[in-house]
């Protein structure tokens, strides 16, 4: 039974690795004995990231990649093809949320809103079509998508955020049905409000306390709760689920 959620020797890639959920998922990848490739525009994060794994005996590669732009996710496709001649695992993570300001939808900035659009939902779906030939030539890979919870809540003022999100779980669908006879899954978390290492200026306490009265277990959601789901959507023990939307909020959500 253990071999069917093992996740030894696998190549898997992380975009967004060098803070909050995605250093958390690097983390417990490479203590489970896989390899690592940290996808991640800040090289000084990833780089730590990439300590920290050494130091506890793990393996992994920092790609410096920017996921909205081609030719850098062409790169970081090209780097783990010669490295490891596989991708087993690809889990888009990286996405634009803590720095945006919350603000009615009628004030979004054109800009703003095409470049959250840019990186949440152009990014994985350039890193997916990078990645899906690696996947192709063992007939097997896992797709994770990293959605959100708040899409189920229909969350007010962070209109673009949300709609990238749901974007994001609809497209797993559809790639699902496109990839299922590669041997490739692909399945959506869809995290609660999760409280990281990363600051979040427009959250305040009074804030935090209303999310987490939502919830049915009535504490601050964190990274290592969403550790279980991703470890088995990577494993063999997932094999016959894809097209899925797996919420973990605590409960926030629950009819």
């Amino acid at each position: 039974m253990s071999d069917t959620f093992s996740v030894t020797d696998k190549v898997v890639v992380i975009t967004g690795a060098g803070q909050g959920i995605g250093r958390a998922f690097a983390k417990t990848f490479a203590s489970g004995g896989a390899k690592v490739v940290i996808a991640e525009r800040n090289a000084e994060k990833a780089r730590e990231v990439e300590r920290e794994i050494a130091a506890g005996n793990g393996h992994a590669i920092v790609v410096e990649t920017d996921v909205a732009d081609e030719g850098s996710v062409a790169h970081m496709a090209e780097r783990v093809g010669q490295t490891f001649g596989r991708a087993d695992v690809l889990i888009n993570n990286a996405a634009m949320f803590s720095t945006l300001e919350m603000r009615p939808f009628d004030q979004i900035p054109l800009a703003e809103w095409e470049q959250v659009l840019r990186v949440n939902i152009t990014g994985p779906f350039l890193c997916s079509r990078a990645l899906v030939p690696l996947m192709r030539k063992n007939k097997w890979g896992r797709i994770i998508n990293m959605a959100s919870g708040a899409v189920t809540l229909g969350r007010p003022n962070y209109l673009h955020y949300i709609a990238s999100k749901a974007a994001l779980a609809g497209m797993s669908h559809s790639m699902a049905r496109e990839l299922g006879g590669d041997g490739i899954t692909v399945n959506a978390i869809l995290p609660g409000a999760t409280f990281t290492e990363i600051p979040r200026k427009t959250v305040t306490v009074e804030q935090k306390q209303r999310i987490i009265a939502m919830q049915s277990i009535a504490r601050p959601q964190v990274p290592e709760d969403l550790l279980g789901v991703v470890l088995f959507l990577a494993s063999d023990a997932s094999a016959f689920m894809t097209g899925q939307e797996l919420t973990v909020d605590g409960g926030a959500t629950h009819p």
